[in-house]
C-alpha cells in the first residue's frame, strides 16, 4: 500500500464507519459499537494505521510526521471505543493518593492544570485535542467557565456531543473541528488555553504551542500536561529506543519529544514560563502511588468494569472476546490488532515510567504577554 493509497480518515469516512454510534460505556455498548462499524471501511483503517509501522514504504519517521493527521485520526477512529470501554470519558493520566479512585485522581489532576491557567468563572477557555470532551466538561463544573473542545476527529467531536447533551452543558461548551497546527480562530480569542495529553501528537511543539499563543489573549494563561521523553532517555540504548517506538505505536504518535525540546517550543513561541515540572516523578503526600499504577494492576482487578478490563485477566478476557467477535463476524476483521496495538501502548507506557525515561504529565504553564 502506497502513500496514495493509505485511507484518509474523511469526515464522509467517519460517518460511513460509525454507523452506531451509542452513548453509554457498558460492555455492551462497546459489543454493539462494534458490530455497527462499516466493516470494509474498519477493514482498511487497521490496514492504513499498520502501514505507518509494518514493513512498507510508509514506515519512517518522515512520513509519519508528515501525515500525522491521517496517522492519529485514524487511530483515534479505531482507538476510541477501547479507551471509552476502558478508560472513562478522559484519556489520561493521573497519581493517585492513597485510597483515591482513578476517576476522583483524574479529576484532581484536572483541577490542578484549570488552576494553573488561572481560569475563572465566565472565561472563554480553548480545550486544544479535547477527546470526546472528559476535561472540558469537568472545567465547566470546577470553573464555570464556557469550554470550546478542538479536535481534529469527526467520531470523538459527535462522542462529546452526546455528553454534553447528557450532561445539559450545552450552553457551555462548543466543540470544533479543526487542526490544531492551524486553529480556526481569530487572535486572542480566548481567555485561557490548556491541553492534556494531546499536543504529543503535533509533528513539531512550537507550531501548535504558537497558535495556542496567537489565539489566547494578551496576560492570559497557557497549561498543558505534554507527553515527553526525560533527561533518563538514551538514544544509544537498545530498550529505550524499543520503548518510545512501542509508545509511539500503542499510541498514534509520530514522534516522541524531550521534556528540553517541549520547554524551548514554549518559550520560543513566546511565552513568559512560570511552571516547567515532571509531576510523574514527585512522589509527595497526596500523590503517592504511581500515575501507572492502573496500567499495572497485576492478575485480577474488582473494582467495576473498567478495573477490571485494565487487570491482565480482563485484558485476556477482552482479547479472546474481541477474537471470538471478530472471528463470528460481529467485529471487522483488524479488531484484534487494534486490541493488539493498545496492549502494546500499555506494556510500553508501564516500561517507559518504570525506566524514568517517559512522562505523560511535564507541566508547563506560561503566560502571554500584556504587550
Amino acid at each position: 500500500m502506497s502513500k496514495n493509497q493509505l485511507l484518509e480518515p474523511t469526515p464522509e469516512l467517519s460517518k460511513a464507519l460509525h454507523a452506531n454510534v451509542v452513548s453509554d460505556q457498558s460492555a455492551s455498548s462497546l459489543v454493539n459499537r462494534l458490530r455497527g462499524k462499516n466493516k470494509d471501511l474498519q477493514t482498511k483503517s487497521v490496514d492504513t494505521y499498520q502501514q505507518f509501522w509494518k514493513n512498507s514504504e510508509n514506515n519512517n519517521e518522515k512520513s509519519r510526521t508528515n501525515m500525522y493527521k491521517t496517522l492519529t485520526n485514524t487511530y483515534y477512529n479505531l482507538a476510541t471505543d477501547f479507551y471509552e470501554y476502558g478508560w472513562g470519558e478522559s484519556f489520561h493520566f493521573a497519581r493517585k493518593s492513597i485510597g483515591e479512585t482513578l476517576r476522583e485522581s483524574i479529576r484532581r489532576h484536572e483541577h490542578i492544570l484549570f488552576s494553573s491557567a488561572r481560569i475563572a468563572p465566565g472565561m472563554k477557555v480553548l480545550d486544544v485535542g479535547c477527546g470526546v470532551g472528559g476535561p472540558a466538561r469537568e472545567c465547566i463544573r470546577f470553573t464555570g467557565a464556557h469550554v470550546t473542545g478542538l479536535n481534529n476527529n469527526d467520531y470523538q467531536i459527535q462522542r462529546a456531543n452526546i455528553y454534553a447533551a447528557k450532561h445539559k452543558q450545552e450552553n457551555y461548551s462548543t466543540f470544533v473541528k479543526g487542526d490544531f497546527m492551524d486553529m480556526p480562530f481569530e487572535d486572542n480569542s480566548f481567555d485561557a488555553v490548556y491541553a492534556i495529553e494531546a499536543t504529543c501528537h503535533a509533528p513539531v511543539l512550537k507550531g501548535v504551542y504558537s497558535q495556542m499563543y496567537r489565539v489566547l489573549k494578551p496576560g492570559g494563561y497557557f497549561a498543558i500536561y505534554e507527553w515527553c521523553l526525560t533527561d533518563k532517555y538514551d538514544d544509544n540504548n537498545e530498550l529505550h529506543r524499543k520503548l518510545a517506538l512501542d509508545i509511539e505505536h500503542g499510541d498514534g504518535i509520530a514522534k516522541l519529544f524531550s521534556t528540553q525540546v517541549a520547554l524551548q517550543a514554549a518559550k520560543d513561541a513566546g511565552f513568559e514560563i512560570e511552571v516547567a515540572t515532571d509531576l510523574a516523578h514527585e512522589t509527595t503526600i497526596g500523590n503517592e502511588i504511581p500515575w501507572y499504577a492502573d496500567l499495572d494492576v497485576g492478575m485480577i482487578n474488582f473494582n467495576g468494569l473498567q478495573g477490571f478490563a485494565r487487570s491482565q485477566v480482563g485484558r485476556i478476557f477482552t482479547t479472546n472476546a474481541v477474537k471470538l467477535l471478530e472471528k463470528v463476524g460481529i467485529a471487522p476483521a483488524g479488531t484484534y490488532q487494534v486490541q493488539e496495538v493498545l496492549a502494546t501502548a500499555a506494556d510500553s507506557l508501564v516500561g517507559g515510567a518504570k525506566k524514568e525515561i517517559f512522562t505523560p504529565m511535564y507541566l508547563i504553564v506560561g503566560r502571554k504577554p500584556m504587550n
